[in-house]
């Protein structure tokens, strides 16, 4: 992972909040918002994104869909109202009870089914589901989001243009800690949810200061984090005030390791409300710690298993300590073999070039030297043949002609282990 601020995707879904993650960790993180394990003092879900929504309900007879109808939020119930469900060709109505639900039963299985109302001249439509062959199905459809997305978007620009006030943050019961396993090392997520709990916003006197791990490398930011949130080696640093609600913070890292067994320490600037911590599952591999209260197994994505581990509520300046041991871990020969011999190569790399070098002068040297010696040999030739005024002797001739000849063979190796000069513009033929 790279230093500089990383964005993977953020899945779109049911449970979106609970699936930061471009990895195996989708499943796990439906596990615990789903089935609410290890998270005690979950809050309550956001309307929006169940309405309209058939949830699984084994309790319920074969053939049987409740219908609930709310206002705004999960509890502020409609009593009273009509609800219509139409499967296939079949079609029935009711009218929802004290808890402002509506019952339908013996819908046909297998059969395409809608349910709908109409609350105030506004047409609540769901999702279309399939009546299961076994058990039932729940609905909910919520009137009035639009006008309480309103409201809470002017509540929010109300809050924004008042002044700060000092107070302080924590680290909300959906935060967690998950880690997996990748080429020899220990990739490390921490999936924050800063929540201040103060009608505006909140001045905690300065930025909000995670110092990661020691041995953490690569840290980064994935996508759906505080755009007030950065970076800088080990360092996550986000900076106030803090709005109303949550201010998400997800931040990537790696710890490598060469042992099975290696403790990881991080201390909380904040406090946490509700401790978890997921482990990719490979071998033996244990989690423990003296702040978890229980650890379990669970599946994930493709079957695989992962370790979740969950604990009390922590205080702001409090030290996570996790004992992670067998871990897996891969001899360090066969990198120590390789990097050998790519150093080896390089060496012998760099002798090549030196001794070729030196031979290449030791050569035109010999060169030069046999050169003059038969350029002198041959102006003496010369000087004798111009002085007698004939033709020098047979043994002459022939000695002249073998000193030419082999003068073109010695300026030829010359101009060869020299190569062209200047870019091989100028070279003499």
């Amino acid at each position: 992972m790279s230093p500089v601020k990383s964005r993977i995707p953020n899945p779109k879904s049911q449970c979106a909040r609970c699936l930061p993650l471009g990895f195996g960790f989708w499943v796990l993180g439906f596990v615990v918002c789903a089935s609410g394990i290890a998270l005690a003092q979950v809050g309550m879900p956001d309307p929006a994104l169940m309405h309209g929504r058939a949830i699984p309900a084994g309790d319920l007879p074969n053939g049987t869909v409740t219908v609930r109808v709310v206002r705004e939020a999960i509890g502020n119930n409609i009593v009273g109202q009509d609800v219509r469900v139409t499967a296939g060709s079949a079609q029935q109505t009711a009218k929802t009870d004290a808890q402002g639900r509506a019952e339908f039963k013996g819908l046909p299985s297998g059969a395409e089914a809608r349910a709908q109302a109409n609350v105030d001249g506004e047409a609540l439509i769901s999702e279309p589901f399939t009546v299961p062959a076994s058990g039932g199905l729940r609905v909910i459809l919520v009137a009035g989001l639009k006008e309480a997305a309103a409201r809470k978007q002017q509540q929010a620009a109300a809050a924004a243009a008042e002044p700060p006030v000092r107070g302080a943050v924590v680290f909300g019961p959906n935060s967690r800690v998950v880690m997996e396993f990748r080429d020899d090392a220990l990739r490390v997520f921490y999936l924050l949810d800063v929540v201040n709990s103060a009608r505006g916003r909140v001045d905690i006197g300065g930025p909000l200061i995670i110092d990661l791990p020691t041995g953490a490398g690569g840290a980064g930011l994935l996508e759906g984090t505080t755009p007030t949130a950065s970076v800088s080696g080990d360092r996550v640093t986000v900076t106030g005030p803090f709005a109303p609600g949550v201010t998400s913070v997800q931040v990537g890292f790696q710890l490598r390791y060469e042992r099975p067994d290696i403790t990881l320490r991080q201390t909380w600037p904040a406090a946490m409300e509700q401790l978890t911590v997921g482990i990719e599952k490979v071998g033996n591999v244990s989690i423990s710690s003296p702040q978890f209260s229980t650890v379990g197994e669970v599946g994930a994505d493709a079957g695989t298993p992962f370790l979740l581990a969950s604990g009390p509520a922590m205080a702001a300046g409090a030290t996570l300590t996790i004992e992670l041991s067998n871990l897996p871990v891969h001899s360090p020969v066969p990198r120590y073999v390789a990097l050998s011999l790519a150093a080896a190569i390089v060496a012998f790399g760099v002798w090549l070039a030196i001794g070729g070098r030196t031979t290449d002068e030791s050569e035109r040297k010999r060169l030069a030297q046999r050169r003059e010696k038969l350029l002198s040999e041959l102006a003496g030739l010369e000087k004798r043949r111009g002085r007698r005024g004939v033709a020098l002797a047979p043994a002459e001739e022939a000695r002249r002609q073998k000193i030419v000849a082999d003068l073109e063979q010695i300026y030829g190796e010359l101009d060869d282990s020299a190569g062209p000069q200047g870019g091989g513009r100028d070279v003499a033929a």
